[in-house]
């Protein structure tokens, strides 16, 4: 039954017809032809799904990301970033990684990575004699920070899901974005001095003491966000409240990069992202339900158990399994979709379940800047005119620097679990 339905949703999903769509048709089709279930049990389980206060943080988060991506705070990030590390040798690339790791903790959305800071990074970066693909490879990687750095809408989408703290997920990616972040700019530098790229640019106190004065707003929103949800003063839904009410008081009043006309548009773009999410978890937990009562989890967990009961091996074969899932789903459906059906597996043979919410996640991060259903990547095409097999042979090294580094987790994993100790989380 299951496997009927994971068919035939990949033929209706390659065929051209809407994830959400796909998964609620097979859903329906499932229960019809293999059980005598009221058909009723899928809108109880779609309503169920959206029945949940964390859930509320996904269309909140993506409202803040907007705003920012509006309100003219990409500019003053990009700014500070330049006067920061713009000195050094690659000095443009660095500030494309530092960049988009300050408005990943802002915006959580690695499309709208793409769309703010990415334009200004890829302009800038060409500007200063660095190869269109290489400023758009490396803008496109970056953009995978925003789906890691809290607060990753992915995260919380996963890690409700999983049914495990949403704050340990979110501090779990912390350390592992940074750390990703820091090797992209060792591999950097090494690339540009051995190329000759970019022009370097002198290094002024007083250039730097300026732009950081005039990015401290922006600078705080996600300080005000982790501190909170890590003292916890508020809970990751309210977090994402007030992260909309902090950027829209930054965005209209500190930067006045929005005003009160531009709202409506925004209002439309976020119910506009938040229903194609919210459509794909309803019917993914429809999904969910039949899976659980054809017995699958249990299924997988004994046909995963048969090969091995080590860890190590497990997390092995997921890394791989990862890789060719978010290559060809979209990673919300994969999400809601997989969690379910491994999670049983993952305490089965002691995986702690954070790690794997958090590993999850950045593995199908991976799948955002590939092909065939990358969406940051056809969003880069977009920008720069240039073809998706240009570009995919141009982030091809760094796709294979991300998967060394996530191998280094598979086996030091307390890089990802050690921090969430630190915080009682």
């Amino acid at each position: 039954m299951s496997i009927f339905l994971l068919i035939l949703f990949f033929i209706l999903m390659f065929i051209g017809i809407p994830i959400a769509a796909s998964l609620g048709i097979s859903v329906v089709a499932t229960i019809l032809l293999y059980t005598d279930v009221p058909i009723s049990i899928v809108t109880q389980s779609m309503y169920s799904s959206m029945n949940s206060f964390i859930m509320v943080a996904v269309p909140l988060f993506i409202l803040a990301g907007i705003i920012m991506d509006e309100g003219g705070v990409a500019e003053k990030i990009f700014d500070f970033a330049r006067s920061a590390v713009g000195w050094m040798t690659g000095g443009l690339g660095h500030v494309n990684i530092l960049a988009g790791l300050i408005f990943a903790g802002m915006a959580g959305s690695s499309v709208a990575d793409i769309a703010s800071i990415g334009r200004i990074t890829i302009s800038a970066m060409t500007k200063n004699k660095y190869p269109l693909e290489y400023a758009s490879a490396l803008t496109l990687i970056t953009s995978m920070l925003a789906t890691i750095i809290p607060p990753s809408i992915l995260m919380v989408v996963a890690a409700s899901t999983a049914g495990v703290s949403i704050g340990a997920a979110l501090v779990g990616g912390l350390v592992p974005g940074v750390l990703i972040a820091i090797i992209f700019m060792c591999y950097n530098f090494y690339y540009s001095k051995k190329h000759g790229y970019g022009v370097r640019q002198k290094f002024e106190w007083s250039v730097f003491r300026k732009e950081f004065v005039h990015a401290i707003p922006a600078l705080l929103a996600p300080v005000i966000l982790l501190a909170g949800i890590l003292s916890g003063v508020f809970t990751p839904t309210e977090a994402a409240a007030i992260a909309v009410l902090y950027t829209l008081v930054v965005a209209l009043f500190v930067y006045k990069g929005l005003t009160f006309r531009k709202l409506p548009n925004i209002f439309f773009r976020t119910a506009n992202l938040t229903g194609t999410i919210l459509f794909i978890a309803v019917t993914a937990k429809a999904a969910s339900w039949v899976f659980e009562y054809d017995g699958l989890p249990s299924k997988i967990a004994t046909f995963i158990g048969g090969i091995s009961d080590s860890p190590l091996i497990i997390m092995l074969l997921l890394f791989v399994f990862f890789i060719i899932v978010g290559m060809f789903m979209d990673a919300t459906a994969a999400i809601f979709i997989l969690v379910p059906i491994l999670m049983p597996t993952v305490l089965a043979v002691g995986i702690d379940p954070v790690f794997f919410v958090v590993f999850l996640v950045i593995l199908l991060s991976v799948g955002l800047v590939t092909p065939p259903v990358g969406v940051c990547l056809y969003a880069t095409c977009n920008i720069t005119g240039l073809k998706i097999e240009k570009l995919s042979k141009a982030t091809l090294p760094w796709i294979l620097v991300t998967f060394a580094v996530l191998l280094v987790f598979v086996f030091i994993p307390q890089i990802i679990t050690a921090p969430i100790s630190w915080f009682n989380l």
